[in-house]
């Protein structure tokens, strides 16, 4: 299975939630406490919890929306990032709640990685069990690897990187200041993705749905498919309209897609 990034610099703006009381890791921002399933949402690389502001409120009260919010970013910018997939998705498992409420995994790009790696460690008997369904958005894109570098990348790579693959505030380009602040948490994720490696063969016993733009240069459905290798229960494919940031004017088709998956899903 190919590996993969796409990273962009966070919008300005952002929104901000409440932490749900399982640490620093979780960030609620819609009331669903009657929701029969919670979805733990992972950003993608450069990205926080806060971009799933808008699919948590489209999915409420139905669906409880969980964003992760990784070290060193809004409210955690003060904290060390963490510099490989492990660490990130070995750090969230402890923080899963553990109420007994089944439950459904959704990453975009980077994201679908940790999304997949905090799976494949919720194998094991302790705690909050096995997730119902993994949402992979973004496919696994090909890992960003400057020509001629082995993966070395520096600052002005990353900057070329996020100008070239769209939907950055061009405020943040023009703004020193701005990428001062954001860049750490930038070459923590580019590093996580470029030292990934996939696992060997192994199925997961929940479904997948992978989502894909139809001009994400990126991953192409062949690429996309290949998800369906690490699940030995049904799988899914979803090609929406857009480029590798679709979910940005298709929430609403993604908020369907996986209301749907998870009222047809066992145990929900």
């Amino acid at each position: 299975m190919d590996r993969g990034t796409a990273a962009r610099a966070p919008q300005i703006g952002d929104e901000f939630g409440a932490a749900t009381g399982n640490g620093v890791w979780l960030r609620r921002y819609h009331a669903a406490a009657e929701a029969p399933v919670r979805l733990v949402c992972f950003p993608f690389a450069g990205g926080s919890a806060s971009y799933y502001f808008g699919l948590s409120g489209l999915l409420a009260p139905g669906v409880e929306v969980l964003a992760v919010q990784y070290p060193g970013r809004q409210d955690r910018h003060a904290e060390p990032c963490l510099a490989s997939v492990a660490e990130l998705a070995d750090g969230v498992v402890p923080h899963l709640p553990c109420d007994g409420k089944p439950f459904a995994l959704f990453g975009h790009s980077l994201g679908a990685i940790v999304a997949f790696e905090v799976a494949r460690r919720l194998r094991g008997p302790a705690g909050p069990g096995l997730p119902v369904h993994l949402f992979v958005s973004g496919g696994l894109a090909r890992p960003y690897r400057p020509a001629g570098r082995s993966g070395a990348f520096g600052d002005a790579d990353i900057l070329a990187h996020l100008r070239a693959m769209g939907g950055t505030d061009e405020r943040f380009f023009r703004s020193p200041e701005l990428q001062e602040l954001v860049l750490p948490a930038l070459r923590a994720d580019y590093r996580a993705v470029a030292t990934y490696e996939a696992p060997g063969p192994g199925r997961l016993d929940c479904p997948i749905t992978a989502l894909i733009g139809d001009a994400d240069e990126r991953t192409s459905p062949e690429q996309a498919a290949t998800w369906r290798e690490r699940t030995g229960a049904a799988f899914d494919l979803r090609v929406l309209p857009g480029g590798h940031f679709y979910l940005d004017g298709c929430q609403e088709q993604v908020a369907a897609v996986v209301t749907e998956a998870l009222t047809a899903g066992p145990g929900v």
